[in-house]
This record gives structure tokens, sequence and C-alpha cells, in this order.
């Protein structure tokens, strides 16, 4: 295993704003703020989308997520974007904004369900004016049902969805996700939705459409089965701390420095190399274990024998035996180890990009990996209102009509 230095930075990757995506001559509004949205707009951004923050006087709430006084969260999900800074309750500035929309060919919001509506943007009305603008809705519960009118931040959705209920141990209260998980998995699915529009609009009838998402039913669906289990069955899934109840073996075993690893035998021939592996060749044909379902039910049984062959062994003796006897094996890693690790850095799972303020800043790389038609890094995370006079001169306002547009209010 890596030690856990932090690694001397390798030559950035520098921003160009020449290259080209395959999304290249899609023009992105995002209206959104915080995590889905731009999770969204980023992943169109890294592929060569035109994305435009259009932002409130005071920014995007997501540059104010500060560690040390810098928005690292910014630097990163800003990128590949331009910006430019509205008043929207200014008259010039909703103008200036209809000019965008009547080009774009995306827009995205995440006002509460019915604001949209009062700002005289109504889906109609945008359709009507740019009938093929693909309009992406997103929300906490979605734009109907009873409630729609709730706000929904990702921490409320992550624990109504039946998520954290199984996350943690059953002798101890649910865990929420320390991340955004629910908003990024919005995010993904909100741009696999809007690329799947867009095709649509390409390939057929020329429309666009409105895409509600919500961020409640994206992180339900990675829950799988367990709706059509509970109806049938009648069975809730409990908390099993970092075990399965759905395979097994799987679970977070100690070594005897003190380091952690993960093991999983999600399939037989797995399940029965690391039998062998602990010496435990007579657990294969023991009734208690010889099916996924038969060691599900001795879950303790199996991990108390895996447990004592990890409690005899140093992490990486351990994981040297596990890997060489086919084992699906690997250890627990702090994002200090995993900048550590040179498969990490030798993949490109991240590279350090060009940054004013440090010389360098270490980023995911864009995911996932196109063969022919790769992403890129186009620019950096904008300045606040950085962009503005361009947008608005792309769009084809004139001078006095940019100063009107951007000028703050009083």
């Amino acid at each position: 295993m890596p030690e856990t230095a932090n690694p001397a930075p390798s030559a950035p990757i520098r921003f160009d704003p020449a290259a080209t995506g395959p999304l290249s001559g899609i023009r992105v509004l995002d209206l959104s703020r915080l995590v889905a949205g731009n999770m969204l707009s980023l992943q169109l951004g890294d592929f060569g989308a035109d994305v435009v923050k259009v932002e409130p006087p005071g920014g995007d709430p997501l540059r104010a997520w500060k560690e040390q006084g810098t928005s690292f969260f910014w630097k990163v999900y800003g990128r590949n974007k331009r910006s430019i800074a509205l008043d929207l309750r200014r008259e010039p500035a909703m103008a200036a904004l209809w000019r965008l929309i009547e080009g774009a060919d995306v827009l995205i919001e995440n006002y509460r369900p019915g604001t949209l509506e009062k700002m005289g943007l109504a889906p109609e009305t945008l359709l009507r004016r740019n009938p093929r603008l693909v309009l992406v809705r997103i929300s906490g519960y979605g734009q109907t049902g009873p409630y729609a009118h709730l706000p929904g931040f990702g921490t409320i959705v992550e624990a109504m969805s039946g998520y954290a209920y199984r996350t943690g141990f059953p002798d101890r209260e649910p865990v929420l996700p320390p991340l955004a998980l629910a908003d990024m998995i919005a995010g993904l699915y909100g741009a696999a939705a809007t690329a799947t529009a867009l095709l649509a609009r390409d390939k057929g009838e020329g429309k666009g459409q409105v895409i509600d998402l919500s961020l409640l039913e994206p992180i339900f669906s990675v829950l799988g089965p367990e709706a059509a289990i509970f109806r049938h069955t009648g069975a809730v899934k409990e908390r099993v701390g970092s075990a399965s109840n759905t395979s097994c073996p799987r679970n977070v075993y100690r070594c005897t420095d003190g380091k952690y690893l993960a093991l999983s035998g999600s399939t037989q021939s797995v399940a029965e190399r690391i039998f062998h592996t602990i010496g435990r060749p007579d657990m294969i044909a023991d009734p208690r274990f010889a099916t996924n379902s038969d060691r599900v039910r001795h879950r303790d049984l199996v991990d108390a024998a895996i447990g004592e062959w990890f409690a005899r062994h140093a992490s990486a003796e351990a994981l040297e035996i596990m890997r060489a006897a086919g084992a699906t094996v690997g250890p627990i890693y702090s994002i200090a180890d995993a900048c550590a690790d040179p498969h990490f850095r030798e993949r490109g799972v991240f590279v350090d990009v060009e940054d004013d303020d440090f010389g360098t800043m270490p980023m995911h790389n864009v995911v996932p990996r196109l063969s022919e038609t790769p992403g890129g890094f186009f620019r950096p995370a904008p300045e606040l209102g950085a962009d503005g006079e361009a947008i608005l001169a792309e769009a084809g306002l004139d001078g006095a009509a940019i100063e009107a547009a951007l000028e703050p209010a009083p």
C-alpha cells in the first residue's frame, strides 16, 4: 500500500479554450445553485458544451463552501463554465436572460416548484419562445406530488429515500453520507437525461422537452429491488455495518498493524478461494456455508472465521496473499492514500490542472473515458460575472443594453 505522503505534482494540464469536445455547439444555461445542477452542467461542460452559469449578484452559494479561505468546490465544479451575473429582479436583466434563452439548447434550474412560473418563465412559455429547448427542473421531491412544495436538500431525501436507514450499524443510529450523495447521483442522472433529450430532439421531431429531475428518485433507485422484496416477502433490510445482507462474505477486516482491508466474495468461486486461503476448506462443504444464501444467514460465523485470519496478518501481507489467491480484496484508503497510489496517478484518476492561486490543483479527471470523442479541460472555474459582456455580445446585445443588463441593483 502507498505511503500517505502528499505526492509531488506532475506537469499540470493547461486549460485550452480553443479545444472542442463532442458537445461543442451545445449552449447550456445553468441557473441552478449548489451541487446537483453544477454536477449536471459539469458533465456537459467536460465534454465541450458551452455552459453559462447565470448567477445572482452574490454568486452561486457553492462559491461560499470554502476550506481555509479557498472555494475548492467551485474550482472543481465550476470548471469548463462561463459566468454572467444577472439580477433577475431587474427588467433589463430579465430581457437579457430571454435573449440567452432564445439561443440556448438547455436550461437548468432548481428553484422551488412554482417559482419559475412566478418569474414568467413557465415551461410552456419557454418552449413557445424556443421550441428546441431542453428544460431541466431540479427539485427535492419533483414538480408534482404532496411534497412538491417543500424545500428539499439532499440530506433530507437521503433520509427519506431509505438510504440512510440501511447505512450504519444495527445498534446505532442511521448514518447520513458525509458528502452530497443525493445531489451527485441526481446530477449524473440529469446529465444522461439531458443528453438523451438532445439526441431525441436532433434525431426526430426537433422538439425540446421538460425533464422533471427530483433528488429523491435517483437515490431511491440505488436501493435496487428492495421495494419488490418488501412487497412480496415483507422483509425490511436492516443495517449491517460494513457487511451485506445480500452477499457473503463481504466486510471490512482489521489487520495486526491496525489497518483495514475490504473483502468481497460475491460469487461462489471467489468465496471458495477465500475459504481455501484462510485455511478453512471445510467451510465449502458445510451446509451452513455451501451457498451464498446459506452464508448470508450465518454471516456472523463467516466473518468470525475470516476476521480471525486477518487478525494474524499485517495488511500488506494479507493483501498480497489474498490477491495471489484470486480473492477480491482492497485497502480502506483515506484521500491521502488515494493521492499517493501509483494507479490513481498513472491511470489519471485525478490530474493536476493549472491554477492561478496554487500553481496546480488536483481534480478528478473527465469521467467516463471515450476513445474517439473524449472530454477535456477547456476553461478554469470563472470569477463571478467574468464573462458577462462577452456572453451578451454573442447574444446580439449592444453596448448600452449590455451595460443596463449587467448593472447591479442599487
